[in-house]
């Protein structure tokens, strides 16, 4: 962990993530709300920032109360909407947002997408001495770049335009088809010292380029509109941070339990409970959900008192 000394008057670290009104973004803030307090250890009682990318006054009183009792706090923030496709500009920018208010608050930002649990005290999202940033790579291949193969029209383009050079790329195993590619990082976990500025230079730069001509030209693929970002996101890191700042986290964090029977690796758990951090996509819609999901009676009826209840 490192000789990890916070300033008394700061926060060691703090939770950020979205939350935009309706069913089923109320219902992941209150699992990850509700799951840093039961289950984060000694980070439990770290503070949580939701940014609300929607209208404020039309969160629900019953969500908005039950997250104020986990003392979160909700912070308003206007997006421009008019991104169509592109689903993942509120999160960039509320990112963003928050490691500029983290600056000035906190050693670390921890930034967990929405549909995240945690299950267990995410130690090593405190960054020992020296490393800046602590991440996941993707889950799928999907846009990546193949280590043995060379960089495609799309990868060279971002990489030009992020100022990457070819000393800075080294090889990154994929979570769940594990495939080796150039850094491809996934943006529902990230651990970062907000002075190193990577959120923002993020946000700079994928505002900059993903209405612009030469990159509107490859979303004729749905999936380079959808990704776009993260292609962007592990670009600034490259051009940003030298290797000995990054810090892969454990494959126990951010682990995509819908991709659980999907898993190639061989890291497949036996249940939930071995992971420390978990993805999901809203697995509550399914009626069948508690048979499916791999876990043990006491985490699902702990995710069970917590569901909304059927109307």
């Amino acid at each position: 962990m490192g000789s990890f000394k916070p300033n008394a008057k700061r926060k060691r670290l703090v939770f950020t993530s979205t939350i935009s009104p309706g069913k089923q973004p109320d219902t992941n803030a209150l699992l990850l709300a509700e799951s840093i307090r039961a289950f984060a250890g000694g980070l439990s009682e770290s503070p949580i920032w939701f940014y609300v990318t929607g209208d404020l006054d039309e969160l629900s009183i019953d969500v908005e109360d039950r997250l104020q009792a986990l003392d979160v706090d909700l912070i308003p923030l206007k997006v421009d909407r008019g991104a169509a496709g592109f689903f993942f500009v509120p999160e960039v920018v509320a990112a963003a947002e928050a490691e500029t208010k983290a600056e000035a608050e906190a050693d670390i930002q921890v930034w967990l997408g929405s549909n995240t649990l945690v299950l267990h005290e995410p130690r090593d999202l405190v960054l020992p001495g020296g490393k800046s940033l602590g991440y996941r790579p993707v889950h799928h291949t999907i846009l990546g770049s193949r280590i043995d193969a060379p960089l495609d029209a799309f990868w060279s383009l971002i990489y030009n335009r992020c100022g990457v050079s070819g000393d800075r790329v080294f090889p990154m195993k994929t979570h769940v088809d594990g495939n080796t590619l150039r850094p491809y990082i996934n943006a529902g976990i990230l651990a970062t010292r907000p002075e190193r500025r990577l959120i923002r230079r993020w946000r700079d730069a994928f505002l900059n380029l993903y209405r612009t001509p030469e990159f509107e030209r490859f979303y004729g693929d749905e999936r380079y509109r959808i990704f776009m970002h993260q292609a962007v996101l592990s670009a600034v890191m490259l051009a940003n941070f030298p290797r000995d700042e990054l810090s892969e986290l454990h494959a126990t964090y951010n682990y995509p339990l819908h991709l659980y029977y999907e898993d190639a690796t061989g890291r497949r758990p036996g249940s939930i409970e071995e992971l420390v951090t978990i993805r999901h996509e809203g697995f509550y819609d399914d009626p069948d959900w508690e048979r499916k999901m791999p876990a043990k009676e006491p985490l699902k009826k702990w995710i069970r008192e917590r569901l909304p209840k059927p109307a």
